[in-house]
């Protein structure tokens, strides 16, 4: 049974092999980009996105501050993250799907099923990381809400860690699984099927996004390790699907 770590650990070492390692250039430069441009707008607007937030709090509610004030503060960096994590994702999509796709054909000896030229997957790359968006922003919105909510919020870390796994899973596993043609709504399917490899593998991923710049030497990683899990616990839904499931859209 192939574990996320021990997929991750394997990713990374693929990745970086004499074969692969051209392929990750690109996207570790954009994230390089990214990471630097979100570093300077954050730390400029930091203090002032706090005070702002902090001035909304009723008089009545002061002596509860030491309370708010870390919330306010947790909220922040999460919304910073993932505002950090969709971005990346957005533009670094048509690299990974291109990587991902040169993983498979090394991994496993064949290509991926897709037959698209290199422009056209590119293309539908961006195309698929807007569905990706469709789905996963009115939820992260929604559990913002929730996290405001008395006794609930409470809970709200416990809730934002699942998420988070589930978002990284739905957001890296979907490369190799695109380029198999599975459509979004199958893909999600299958994630649920397995539902234990796939929130282990989205939580391993979480935790590598928040190392600091040593997440855009590893996040290459986490793509190969997608296709490895790809390959061990989904493929073989396929059949599932074929003799009972409904006909899914891509």
């Amino acid at each position: 049974m192939l574990d996320a770590l021990t997929a991750l650990t394997r990713g990374t070492r693929l990745v970086y092999s004499r074969g692969l390692r051209r392929y990750v250039f690109l996207p570790i430069v954009v994230n390089l980009l990214v990471y630097a441009g979100m570093l300077w707008y954050v730390l400029g607007h930091f203090g002032g996105w706090l005070d702002g937030w902090m001035a909304m709090v009723p008089g009545w509610l002061d002596w509860l501050s030491w309370l708010i004030w870390p919330l306010f503060v947790v909220s922040l960096v999460l919304i910073v993250f993932f505002t950090f994590t969709l971005v990346t994702h957005l533009i670094a999509a048509p690299f990974y799907g291109f990587l991902a796709a040169r993983v498979e054909a090394e991994a496993t000896g064949r290509p991926p099923l897709d037959d698209r030229g290199l422009a056209k997957t590119a293309v539908d790359a961006l195309g698929r990381e807007l569905v990706k968006l469709g789905y996963i922003l009115p939820r992260m919105a929604l559990l913002f809400v929730l996290s405001w909510i008395p006794v609930i919020n409470l809970v709200s870390p416990l809730l934002w860690a699942a998420f988070s796994a589930w978002m990284m899973a739905i957001t890296y596993l979907d490369y190799p699984m695109d380029n198999n043609k599975v459509g979004f709504r199958d893909m999600r399917r299958r994630l649920k099927a397995r539902w234990w490899p796939t929130l282990t593998y989205g939580g391993w991923v979480t935790l590598i996004t928040w190392i600091p710049l040593a997440n855009l030497l590893l996040l290459p990683g986490a793509v190969a390790a997608a296709v490895l899990m790809w390959e061990r616990h989904y493929r073989g839904l396929e059949a599932d699907t074929a003799q009972g499931g409904p006909p899914q859209a891509r």
